[in-house]
């Protein structure tokens, strides 16, 4: 039997198409993840009279969202960069210019998979005692694809 994998082993990395050559950026700090693969799902009730009072339905359209939440990280009093580039650039476009590339993989595996997405800013805060927050909510459109992990 296999063991469970650590939550904290896993890699998340923003494409930045504003660079003269196409560059990723990890995102870091990061302390809580979560994949909602049924979010944004549409389904279409097909039952009818013949489903013999049993509930039948389509699945007409799937979706996929991350929540990724941490502290805001900084040197210097300067973001780091994939924060500032989700911050400043991707979550701040409309129409075609919201729209980015975002993979992600545990540390083990040998392929990426990578969204075309949106991201919606999340909350940053603190109370006087604390680290200031950070966050974001990456949403797919369309289908995931996988690519390989080539090493640097």
């Amino acid at each position: 039997m296999g063991r469970p994998i650590s939550a904290r082993d896993w890699i998340f990395e923003v494409e930045d198409e504003a660079a003269a050559t196409a560059t990723w950026l990890t995102l870091t700090k990061l302390n809580s993840w979560t994949l909602n693969r049924g979010e944004n799902e549409e389904v279409a009730d097909t039952t009818t009279n013949d489903s013999d009072g049993q509930y039948e339905q389509d699945v007409m359209q799937r979706g996929a969202t991350i929540e990724l939440t941490g502290l805001y990280s900084s040197t210097t009093g300067i973001q780091d960069p994939a924060q500032a580039y989700v911050d400043t650039v991707w979550a701040a476009g409309v129409g075609e210019a919201s729209r980015n590339r975002f993979r992600f993989r545990h540390k083990d595996q040998a392929d990426w998979s990578v969204w075309e997405a949106t991201a919606t800013p999340g909350e940053v805060g603190g109370e006087h005692n604390a680290k200031t927050t950070w966050g974001v909510t990456i949403t797919r459109c369309g289908p995931s694809t996988r690519e390989a992990v080539v090493a640097p």
